[in-house]
């Protein structure tokens, strides 16, 4: 009879014995992820509100993002690298290109649905252009944009475990670890924690959107 123990207590004995290695990888991948989305809200929201305000722009914003986001994860990587070098920063590069399209198109999408009698009340109240934007529009379309943060998040943390390949870290030195010595366990120890993180993300962003739109009464 095999004495050997099954995946699942494998798992567990390697992830208690290895805590502390865990947890560090999963705190340089959230810092990798949170890195890249917030230059991607940086960048992204201003490109939404231009792309919506200068409908002549909007087509090549949009389409320069698109560009981008189906370019392959691993492709985008290897240029980076080129260009960049190894190391966090690059990593960080790809996931705000990444992240930038699903942030631009619903900035987009949110203030272009925003109702005209609400803008033509702003209008009428006397408000400037950037007070309608700031004080009207925006707040209404924080939903859309939530929406899109949300994306973005999944996505990055799913690219982020290509990290390793252009001398990154996070959960998947460990993926790649188990790869490279075709040691299930260990592939398990940084794919579960990866796909929590992005579970997580999906979940608190979308219960964040509902209460905006809840709130925003859309």
């Amino acid at each position: 009879m095999d004495s050997t123990p099954n995946i699942g207590v494998q798992l567990y004995n390697y992830v208690t014995g290895h805590a502390g290695e865990l947890l560090e990888l999963t705190l340089q991948h959230i810092a990798m992820v949170l890195c890249g989305l917030g230059l991607a809200l940086v960048v992204g929201i201003p490109l939404g509100m231009i792309s919506a305000k200068h409908k002549k722009w909007s087509s090549f914003i949009l389409s320069a993002a698109n560009v981008i986001q189906v370019f392959p994860s691993l492709a985008l990587l290897a240029i980076l690298m080129i260009v960049f070098g190894l190391g966090f920063y690059t990593v960080v590069i790809g996931l705000f290109l990444y992240s930038l399209l699903p942030i631009i198109r619903n900035t987009y999408v949110g203030l272009t649905q925003v109702d005209r009698s609400v803008t033509d009340a702003g209008i009428g109240m006397g408000m400037s252009g950037a007070q309608l934007l700031w004080r009207v529009q925006m707040p209404l379309s924080i939903p859309f944009l939530l929406a899109g943060l949300r994306v973005a998040a999944v996505i990055a943390i799913g690219v982020a475990t290509m990290a390793p390949l252009i001398g990154g870290d996070g959960l998947g030195r460990e993926i790649y670890a188990g790869i490279n010595l075709r040691n299930p366990v260990r592939i398990y120890a940084g794919a579960v924690p990866a796909a929590m993180l992005a579970i997580i993300a999906d979940i608190a962003l979308g219960r964040l959107q509902k209460k905006r739109n809840t709130v925003s009464g859309t």
